[in-house]
Parts: C-alpha cells; structure tokens; sequence
C-alpha cells in the first residue's frame, strides 16, 4: 500500500523539478532563440540651407512640406546690381581681347610701307637740305650773302637729318612689330579682366540657392523680401536617404550581429507593414564609461549605439518615429547589404 503512495509521489516531484529547471533556464535567457528584438527610433538628417553671398531674397521657390530633387532651385536673390556690373567687365575683355590680337599680329603690312615711305621723303629732305646748305656756304665765300643765311641752312640741314633718323627708326619698329614684354603685359591684363568677369559671374551664380540632395522642406525660416546671408538659415532640409533607427545593441550580442546583417523594421503607425533593413553601423565604444573593476552583470548591461539603416519608407518613416528592429540570429552573413547608405 506504501508503495501505490510513493511512486506518483515521486513522479510528481519530478516533473515539478523540471518545471523549474526549466524555468530557471528560460528566467536566465539561456534557451535557443533565433531573433531579437531592438527598440529604438527613426532618425533622418537635417541640412541648414543658406545663402553663400548677401543679399535681399527676390524669389522662393518651394514651401513647407515639398518634395525637391538634387539641384533644384529653392531661392533666388536680387543680383540685377551683379548683371550690370558683369555686363561692364564682358565688355573690357572682349577690348582687350582685341589688344591681344592686335600686339599677337604684329605691324599690318600697311602700316610698314607707309613708314618706310615716311622714311623715304624725311631723306630726300635731308639731302635737299644739304644740297642747299653747300649753295648757301660758296655764296658766303664768295660774299653774295651774309653768314647768318648759311647758318640758317645748316640749322635746316640738321633738323632734316634727325627727322630722317626718327623716320628710319620707325621704319625699322614697324618692321619688328610689338616687343614681347608688351605682348606679355596685355595677356595678363586680359586675364586679369576675365578674373574680374569670374567672379561676377559665380557672385551671380551665388545668388541661387539649389538642393544639395533630394529631401523635404522641413521648416521655411526667411521670406521674400528678408536680407538673407551666409550665416542665415533660409531652409530646413530633412534628407530622404538615407533613412535609419538609432537603436542600442547590447554587449552580449557583439558577437552576434555583424554589420551587414540583414534586419525586419516595424512602425506602430503601420503595423501590418515590415520594413527590410540591413546593420549599417556598431558603435566602436560603450554608451557608458566601463568602471575599472566590473562584474558579469554590469558588463552585460553595457550597449553600443547601432544604425539599421531602411531600404524604403521615404514618406512613411518620419524623424523620431519610435520603431522596433527585428534581427534574426541565425541568419548566415551577407556578403554585401540588401541595400546601400550614403
């Protein structure tokens, strides 16, 4: 009769022994899992967009909430004073542009003949003057005219032979052309015209403001008609791509979630719909500073700031959305990510 007793005692013992243990080991985290769970929230980045040059907003092309692509025009500024002024300097270079050709071509063939001849007439002069100084000098000795008339000859005989001379060099300059100092000197006043020109024009250029990249218009902070600056934000620029949850991994899954391991994101706001997604980033350091003697449990609760970067969700996923990352622990390691981050 002892024995009926005993031996459902026993196994009842049994089975709630394995009850706990099994519950202990379900307590420790110790069973086989093949996920985990993350919680973290969505985060985006935020460009300040502003002027490079000063000036009063003329136009603005985009509101709050927008969409815009790369490029896009988002404001203009009032660069009419800039036009006049570039307008000016398009003008001194194409002057001297033709100063440059002018010197770079050298004496017109023209122009050499013509100074060759000036050259010619200044000596028949010169030779007419002596030919009349000589006359002027036998009548002298001979006593038909004063001394002062031969001197007046030779006063003209001198001022044709230095007019000759000047005629024969500039004959001779004619038929060299320009020096290359002068040449040289002009190249360098054109460039420094078109330099002028340059920087008008990217001063023009600077009064557009375009998108860096594709985002949304988060906030319009300036309005037409506002003195805009470099140190004045115009807009608010929330970037589209690429989109991630800052979540925090802990110290015992290092190991275990590789960057480049594919992850599941899920939005309250949508429940139903799951997000593919990829570990884009580990934080090389803890949150917290590790204490210099640490126990099992302290370095457990240690965690590293994690990026999950998301494949799609422009549009649905929005800045400080709480989200939840579902990463599988035993999927095997990607080569490369399902898809990429900037």
């Amino acid at each position: 009769m002892k024995t009926k007793i005993i031996l459902p005692l026993v196994v009842i013992l049994s089975i709630t022994a394995t009850a706990v243990a099994g519950f202990a080991w379900l307590r420790n985290g110790k069973e086989a899992t093949h996920e985990f769970a993350l919680h973290g929230n969505v985060d985006i980045r935020q460009v300040e967009l502003a002027f490079n040059a000063s000036g009063r907003i003329l136009a603005i092309e985009v509101r709050e909430g927008d969409t815009v692509r790369a490029g896009q025009l988002l404001a203009r500024l009032d660069t009419e004073r800039l036009r006049l002024a570039l307008q000016q300097a398009d003008a001194q270079v194409a002057a001297q542009q033709q100063a440059v050709l002018r010197l770079e071509a050298g004496s017109r063939p023209e122009e050499i003949r013509q100074a060759r001849a000036q050259r010619d007439a200044a000596r028949v002069a010169m030779d007419d003057a002596d030919n009349h100084y000589r006359r002027q000098q036998s009548l002298v000795a001979r006593n038909f005219i004063s001394q002062q008339q031969a001197d007046t000859a030779r006063f003209t005989l001198d001022k044709a032979r230095a007019q000759w001379r000047a005629a024969n060099e500039t004959a001779r300059l004619a038929e060299l052309g320009p020096r290359r100092e002068d040449i040289a000197a002009a190249r360098a006043t054109l460039l420094a015209y078109e330099a002028a020109a340059a920087q008008l024009r990217r001063d023009i250029a600077e009064g557009e403001l375009h998108a860096p990249s594709d985002g949304i218009i988060d906030k319009r902070v300036l309005e037409v008609g506002d003195m805009a600056s470099p140190q004045k934000t115009v807009f608010t620029l929330a970037l589209t791509d690429p989109l991630w949850v800052r979540v925090w991994l802990p110290e015992t899954l290092l190991g275990k979630v590789p960057v480049g391991a594919r992850a599941i994101v899920r939005t309250d706001s949508h429940p139903d719909k799951t997000y593919e997604a990829w570990i884009g980033h580990v934080a090389p350091s803890a949150e917290f500073t590790p204490k210099s003697v640490e126990t099992a449990d302290v370095r457990s609760s240690l965690v590293y700031q994690t990026r999950v970067y998301v494949c799609a969700g422009q549009g649905e996923l929005r800045q400080g959305m709480p989200a939840t990352v579902t990463i599988p622990l035993d999927a095997p390691p990607q080569d490369t990510p399902p898809c990429s981050a900037h």
